[in-house]
């Protein structure tokens, strides 16, 4: 058998075999949620088109949970009132996992030619991987659109915006139209300055709010006079689910949470969160300004469910991407690949809830809050790449946000430049090198 046959052969049995042993995992670690979020839409749709309820009036029965996304949403998701309940189960799990696979391979690909992985081989490890994830397996289990939003986004941050396209800012646009937190990414973009960009998905956003509105009024009015300000209809703040900033605080205080401590924690992290982002857009890393974003709207949201934190799957595959980059067997190559290891491995265990019924104490400080130390820690650490120039062409810096050369005293510390590629081969992530 040839070398290369061998090699397919050794890769398709360890692809089996780590496909079989998540499979034992999820059988043990995963819960079963019984797609409780899709009920509730589903229940909500069906009661709005086929009762003749309001939507916001419904509460899934026994819970205290109903419909708490816009209008635009529900308009999204109109088809599922004429579609039996498998069907929608069907969608929505085939609708994640289509997104997911195909966010990965933007992110991942670049990273597999660059070190001379099989492409294919990387992409069913990493998918593997995803499908232990703990924040996946809950958006799955969950029946929710985070995958959706995620996909939206990238599509503008990895492929529009990077191109100059005139339609960059549409899927944050309408990702913000369908659930408000994505709207965080229209913040980055006028941080960032990129103007067109930002006003583009701030008018895709009206124009699909106010599409809403001219044919759901009632609905419309509702949500943006009562509905959206009824807290009560997310949860529990203190609830050991909620890996924010104000979950943070909410189970210091459970009785009496300080609103002012959050604000400061909020207005600090939004101040390091501008810079980093700053920082990474001058020299066009906009895939790391799509995970610092995401990190960021995972912190400073109110409430952020541990299915919310897929918003981190781009900074962790970017994490390995500056492992791999790094000079073989060095100290940085060592500690971005372990940071990629211990915040994965955090990720898929579960942990906090072993301080579901009790997080008081310094052990239930630090663990029920194991997933914002890794949020935050992502904020802070993740180094942002940057092209070096090919040897001998000193030239200047990819163009800043007003089109003029940056220089190198504007990158910070934590910027990486790639000097170990080939200079046919320098790419940033999320843009797949040229074929041949």
């Amino acid at each position: 058998m040839a070398q290369g046959a061998r090699r397919t052969a050794a890769q398709v049995v360890g692809v089996v075999v780590l496909a079989v042993a998540v499979a034992a995992f999820l059988s043990v670690a995963a819960v079963r949620h019984g797609f409780f979020d899709l009920k509730v839409y589903y229940g909500a749709l069906d009661f709005w088109v086929h009762d003749g309820g309001e939507i916001y009036d419904y509460l899934k029965p026994g819970t205290q949970y109903g419909f708490t996304y816009p209008p635009f949403a529900a308009l999204v998701m109109l088809p599922m009132a004429y579609l039996p309940w498998p069907a929608a189960i069907t969608v929505s799990v085939a609708a994640s996992v289509v997104v997911s696979t195909v966010l990965i391979w933007w992110l991942l690909d670049p990273v597999s030619r660059r070190a001379g992985w099989t492409r294919w081989f990387a992409l069913a490890v990493a998918l593997c991987l995803a499908a232990a994830y703990e924040p996946m397996r809950e958006t799955v289990n969950f029946g929710q659109v985070n995958m959706l939003l995620l996909f939206l986004v990238a599509v503008d941050l990895l492929w529009l915006l990077p191109a100059g396209n005139r339609w960059a800012g549409v899927g944050i646009g309408l990702a913000t139209a369908i659930k408000l937190t994505p709207g965080v990414f229209i913040v980055y973009l006028l941080v960032t300055r990129r103007w067109r960009a930002a006003f583009t998905s701030m008018a895709a956003a009206a124009l699909a709010t106010l599409v809403a509105a001219a044919l759901f009024p009632d609905a419309s009015r509702e949500f943006w006079t009562s509905a959206l300000w009824n807290t009560g209809r997310v949860g529990e703040l203190a609830f050991v689910s909620n890996q924010s900033l104000r979950g943070v605080v909410a189970r210091l205080d459970p009785e009496h949470p300080s609103t002012l401590a959050w604000l400061v924690l909020v207005l600090a992290t939004l101040a390091l969160w501008a810079w980093r982002c700053r920082a990474a857009a001058a020299v066009g890393d906009h895939a790391t300004g799509l995970a610092l974003t995401g990190a960021l709207m995972c912190l400073v949201s109110p409430v952020t469910w541990v299915h919310h934190l897929v918003w981190l799957i781009p900074g962790l595959i970017l994490l390995v991407d500056r492992a791999v980059a790094a000079p073989a067997g060095s100290r940085r190559r060592r500690a971005l690949a372990g940071f990629a290891v211990v915040a994965y491995g955090l990720l898929c265990s579960r942990i906090v809830w072993a301080w579901e019924k009790d997080f008081t104490g310094l052990d239930g400080f630090l663990g029920s809050n194991t997933y914002v130390w890794i949020s935050l820690a992502l904020l802070v650490l993740l180094p942002i790449r940057r092209t070096a120039s090919p040897a001998g062409q000193p030239g200047p810096g990819p163009a800043g946000p007003s089109g003029s050369a940056v220089e190198p005293a504007d990158v910070p510390d934590l910027v990486e430049v790639d000097r170990g590629t080939p200079t046919g081969e320098r790419h940033r992530v999320g843009r797949p090198l040229p074929v041949g």
